[in-house]
């Protein structure tokens, strides 16, 4: 992603993550430095059109969720009971979108805002085995993502430096191991007390929304290797 020059090579880089976690499609939402919405995604063009055309984003109760949501959801966590919302369910499900879902809503420090989602054709004990196992590589590529697009579409061209204490960038590279707080304190022998805060210090510094944000910026700027 880092890589990326512009918003074809990047969409290539989620056709290539749909393959990687085998998936039926892998999307991005967000807006461009016009203000006008746009996706990245691996949809059939004929279910991409339609969705378009028809503006179904405006009945998409995955879209309309998003906006309240802080945390990764799943889809069928969403109501579905309405006559909009359930013909938009068959009519995905006819385009291949697949029965199961989940978004990641990521918030950047400047207001803007995206949504990083996969879908699949599985059953529901399949899927909370699949989620369980990457949703922390998820939240951490949604942020990454972002982080691309934002550097294509120059959102970032007043970016300041910023500078991380030695304490600050150990925690932030144990988390971005996949350490837990409590280990993360354990291994730098600190309380968690403490841990929590270099972790809101450095979140702070980054401008970041919450943890993951931290550490995917503090990896996309160079900041921590893991």
């Amino acid at each position: 992603m880092e890589h990326c020059k512009t918003l074809v090579e990047l969409n290539q880089v989620v056709a290539g993550l749909r393959d990687i976690f085998q998936v039926n499609h892998v999307i991005y939402h967000s807006v461009n430095s016009d203000g006008d919405p746009y996706a990245l995604a691996t949809y059939d063009e004929a279910w991409a059109e339609h969705y378009e055309t028809e503006e179904l984003y405006r009945i998409d109760p995955v879209v309309l969720s998003a906006f309240q949501r802080f945390t990764p959801y799943s889809w069928k966590s969403l109501s579905w009971e309405k006559k909009p919302a359930r013909r938009f369910f068959l009519e995905a499900l006819d385009g291949g979108v697949g029965n199961q879902g989940v978004s990641v809503p990521i918030r950047g420090p400047h207001g803007e805002f995206s949504l990083f989602s996969l879908s699949h054709s599985c059953s529901d004990e399949e899927w909370a085995k699949f989620l369980s196992h990457w949703m922390s590589d998820l939240l951490l590529i949604g942020h990454y993502l972002h982080a691309a697009v934002r550097s294509i579409e120059n959102f970032d061209t007043d970016m300041e430096y910023v500078s991380l204490s030695p304490r600050e960038t150990d925690t932030l590279r144990l988390l971005g191991m996949g350490m837990n707080r409590s280990r993360a304190a354990e291994f730098l022998q600190i309380s968690e007390h403490t841990l929590r805060v270099y972790i809101e210090s450095a979140r702070f510094k980054l401008g970041a929304a919450n943890t993951t944000h931290a550490v995917a910026k503090a990896l996309s700027q160079g900041l921590i290797h893991l």
